[in-house]
């Protein structure tokens, strides 16, 4: 009988899976359901989606639009994509070549990450970071390099960025406004970007999941619509943050027709296509009025300032986000070893569910002395936060 091969001689689990973690918001959020404890960690609203749009999609599964969408999305999804980047950005696409509906943002990054990813290629990623862009840079088989975001305005020093680029370089990911530091990119840091995209031939994936969400007149500024990005831009967004729909998995990608042809072939063979009811629904939502977005912003501007209220009584020195609904802070003054034990602190002790900092470093001690918060929820969450946090002392 022939000998059997051992788990010894072959190597039976993926090399790349071995470079990155679980989640680690994700894994935040169940030890907060595990302690009772109040979940400031992952960044989904406990307040209810907008009544249009819900019933929007309960309209269209009575309708019986229960099956396949075409692959690349319901025609209604995409020409409500293209309305409405031509009204916020003034960057007229075509529904028809350039946009891939996909299962949320997440699955539409990765999936312009494969579409255009070679061996030996190299991705620049600024850091701090929204988890996920690490993991997307291994599995698509990218090099990251990572360009620091530096507090306390989380600017980037022009020089290092440069040096960041060459030859390699195939794509830089932006994220704005950015999670976790909640800065919104200025027009001149986006156009020296786009000065060296040019340069290098080098993509720009933007991240955009957050532009309705924008405090002390912040504007979010697509790189798409600058001169000499229009071919080399690929914009990634999505209806979870901005109508509080983080479960219903519905994001898209926008890019030239050459770069659509490729994520659209990756995406089906991803996930075949997004929930049609959804997509539907969502046709509603970007048709929201004007005053929709403002009293989004409006609303998110009062949580912001509740939160950085609470954070400062209790001890923390915070960032002030200009976007997005996050706030990162020092937790130096609590004098905890690191980020990893003071959150475990909090969680089991406090009954508060934070992000260690250090999930959103290359180098994990480079955010040992930050922790993230998110306040997209409720007065009354907001408040038995306050009311525990009050409880934290310095060490």
């Amino acid at each position: 009988m022939p000998e059997k091969i051992s788990a010894a001689q072959k190597q039976m689990l993926s090399g790349k899976a071995e470079r990155f973690t679980e989640s680690v918001i994700r894994e935040m959020t169940r030890l907060a359901m595990r302690h009772g404890a109040v979940n400031l960690a992952q960044g989904f609203p406990d307040f209810p989606a907008p009544a249009e749009i819900k019933q929007a999609a309960q309209d269209a599964i009575a309708a019986d639009i229960n099956q396949y969408a075409i692959t690349w999305g319901a025609k209604a999804l995409r020409d409500a994509i293209a309305e409405k980047f031509a009204s916020t950005q003034g960057v007229q696409v075509d529904p028809e070549r350039e946009i891939t509906v996909c299962c949320g943002s997440t699955e539409g990054m990765m999936a312009a990450m494969m579409a255009v990813i070679n061996p030996g290629d190299e991705v620049v990623i600024f850091e701090p970071f929204y988890e996920n862009y690490g993991p997307d840079a291994i599995l698509s088989g990218a090099a990251p390099r990572f360009v620091k975001l530096r507090p306390p305005d989380w600017s980037f020093d022009r020089d290092q960025l440069a040096a960041a680029f060459g030859l390699s370089t195939k794509v830089i990911i932006l994220n704005t406004p950015n999670n976790p530091t909640g800065k919104v990119f200025a027009r001149a840091e986006l156009e020296f970007i786009r000065d060296l995209c040019v340069r290098w031939n080098t993509f720009a994936i933007t991240d955009e999941i957050y532009e309705h969400i924008l405090y002390d007149g912040a504007e979010h500024i697509s790189i798409a619509g600058l001169e000499g990005m229009r071919e080399r831009a690929i914009t990634i967004n999505g209806m979870s943050k901005t109508y509080s729909v983080t479960g219903w998995r519905v994001g898209w990608a926008i890019a030239s027709p050459e770069a659509t042809s490729a994520i659209r072939k990756v995406h089906d063979f991803l996930t075949v296509g997004a929930p049609a009811p959804l997509q539907q629904a969502g046709a509603v939502a970007l048709r929201l009025p004007e005053s929709y977005y403002q009293r989004l912003a409006a609303g998110y501007t009062v949580k912001r300032d509740r939160m950085l209220s609470i954070l400062e009584r209790a001890g923390f020195a915070c960032f002030k986000p200009d976007g997005a609904y996050y706030i990162m802070t020092d937790i130096s003054a609590f004098g905890f070893p690191d980020d990893v034990a003071f959150s475990r602190y909090l969680v089991e002790e406090i009954g508060v569910a934070v992000v260690p900092g250090s999930s959103f470093y290359n180098n994990p001690a480079e955010g040992s002395r930050q922790v993230r918060f998110t306040f997209c929820k409720t007065e009354r969450t907001l408040e038995a936060a306050a009311e525990r946090l009050a409880k934290l002392r310095r060490r």
